[in-house]
């Protein structure tokens, strides 16, 4: 008996997992199979394909993220401050986009938001901060909802906008 349940268990271990595919049927239930859906299903999404399309972020950042979008000022001369802010926001795991002040219209945008054009400054929502404390980041971030910390595996946010 013993000998039939290693034999089972070193069977199932060498077994690979199929693929999963997600699709929705005639009744709109969402059906989740190792198999491919039968018939004329037009829309498939393979269970890798969900991580590749940047849909990993936990609900709660989803949530944070949507209600209070993070904007990073930054500039070409500013090296030190803006590298904290930047590993400030990728350590909590926060997607933000990165805004390279440059043209008038940029500058008086950031003037307009905390009173000069000082660098870096965060937008987090509708709040601002001034130039590079962490404590005042992290304390907008947190009033915003973000985690405290980065999610095992996530990747670094950010990016300059067009």
């Amino acid at each position: 008996m013993r000998r039939l349940l290693l034999l089972c268990l070193a069977l199932a271990s060498t077994c690979s997992f199929g693929q999963t595919y997600r699709w929705i049927d005639a009744s709109g239930r969402t059906v989740f199979s190792d198999t491919p859906p039968p018939g004329k299903v037009k829309s498939v999404v393979k269970a890798e394909d969900d991580k590749e399309s940047g849909d990993t972020l936990p609900f709660a950042v989803k949530k944070a993220a949507e209600n209070f979008p993070v904007i990073l000022y930054t500039a070409t001369n500013c090296t030190i401050e803006c590298k904290l802010a930047r590993d400030l926001l990728n350590g909590r795991g926060v997607p933000f986009t990165e805004k390279m002040v440059q043209k008038k219209e940029e500058i008086d945008e950031l003037t307009q938001l905390v009173g000069d054009n000082f660098i870096p400054s965060i937008k987090v929502g509708k709040q601002s901060s001034r130039g590079f404390e962490a404590s005042a980041y992290n304390n907008l971030l947190d009033l915003a909802g973000y985690p405290k910390s980065a999610p095992y595996g996530s990747k670094p946010a950010g990016g300059l906008s067009k």
